[in-house]
């Protein structure tokens, strides 16, 4: 990878897992419904107006916006709302790889490797530890709200692998924009139109902020770099850095928010970082004798390294 994609995927790790804590931050000001409706409203707008239409059907769009921008962060808003720690959640929620896993076996039949069964199998055991922790804050059903976010990222993931959308920044804004009535809607069903109109008479800067950096930095930087770096590298190149995020996660809730990690948690830390890294390893990789820089291989070599 070039050093500019390396710093470029480095600091869509540090956006990504910065964004728990911001997401802890303004929920002091926001119901999570509405406050998930704004971060995609600002998203969408003013940039919908300026990228022109998606280049992938409609129905890609409205799925991955319904099972991202709804299902997905409208359960981890919520969890976080109702106390799962910002540092925990970035954790947890990486369960997506073990859903994503599962998903590609069931649905999209591919055949599962034996390191993707074991790392499935560690994770779950990581996972296992954190539902023991009897030290843990969040409640139990919070967290099983984040573990189910977890899935609807995976589903998100699927559908996105079918689109292969040629630009990831236009596709991710109008994903946004599918977001926002339906939050919306939810919010005021849920949450009240008082308590939506409440939060914004009383905002302060700290929501401001919050919802600034979720629009640009996390949705639009994070997700439109990603994308960029898919299409320059094969996915077993790219795919490992996301194990990066709960690592910076779990820092910025300790650094930024005094969150105590214990013994039991970074055990499980360890194993459920460990796990997914296992299943993003290709067989490619560990076959190849040394590390070969993208650049020089050609299209064709390329394209097996990926399959």
């Amino acid at each position: 990878m070039k050093p500019r994609d390396l710093f470029l995927a480095l600091a869509v790790v540090v956006a990504w897992g910065v964004n728990f804590v911001v997401i802890e931050v303004g929920l002091e000001d926001f119901p999570p419904l509405f406050f998930s409706a704004l971060r995609f409203f600002f998203a969408a707008v003013p940039a919908i107006f300026f990228l022109g239409r998606p280049r992938v059907a409609w129905r890609y769009v409205i799925g991955v916006g319904l099972a991202l921008g709804v299902a997905k962060f409208g359960l981890l808003f919520i969890a976080m709302d109702r106390g799962v720690p910002a540092g925990l959640a970035s954790l947890v929620l990486q369960c997506q790889v073990i859903f994503t896993v599962l998903f590609a076996i069931t649905v999209l039949r591919e055949r599962p490797r034996p390191a993707q069964l074991a790392g499935i199998a560690i994770a779950c055991g990581g996972m296992l530890l954190i539902m023991l922790d009897h030290g843990l804050s969040a409640p139990l059903g919070a967290l099983a709200l984040v573990i189910l976010a977890g899935a609807c990222w995976s589903v998100s993931n699927t559908i996105t692998r079918y689109a292969k959308p040629p630009d990831t920044l236009r596709f991710m804004v109008w994903v946004s924009a599918v977001a926002v009535v339906p939050l919306t809607l939810l919010s005021l069903l849920t949450e009240g139109s008082r308590a939506d109109l409440a939060a914004l008479r009383g905002i302060e800067l700290t929501g401001v902020g919050a919802l600034a950096y979720l629009a640009v930095v996390a949705t639009l930087f994070g997700f439109g770099v990603w994308g960029y770096l898919l299409r320059q590298y094969d996915a077993s190149t790219v795919a490992p850095f996301s194990l990066l995020v709960p690592i910076v996660g779990m820092a910025a809730a300790w650094l930024l928010r005094g969150e105590v990690v214990g013994t039991q948690q970074a055990i499980a830390a360890v194993l459920v970082i460990g796990g997914m890294a296992c299943t993003v390893i290709r067989r490619s990789a560990a076959a190849s004798p040394s590390p070969e820089p993208v650049t020089t291989r050609t299209p064709e070599l390329h394209q097996r390294s990926i399959r």
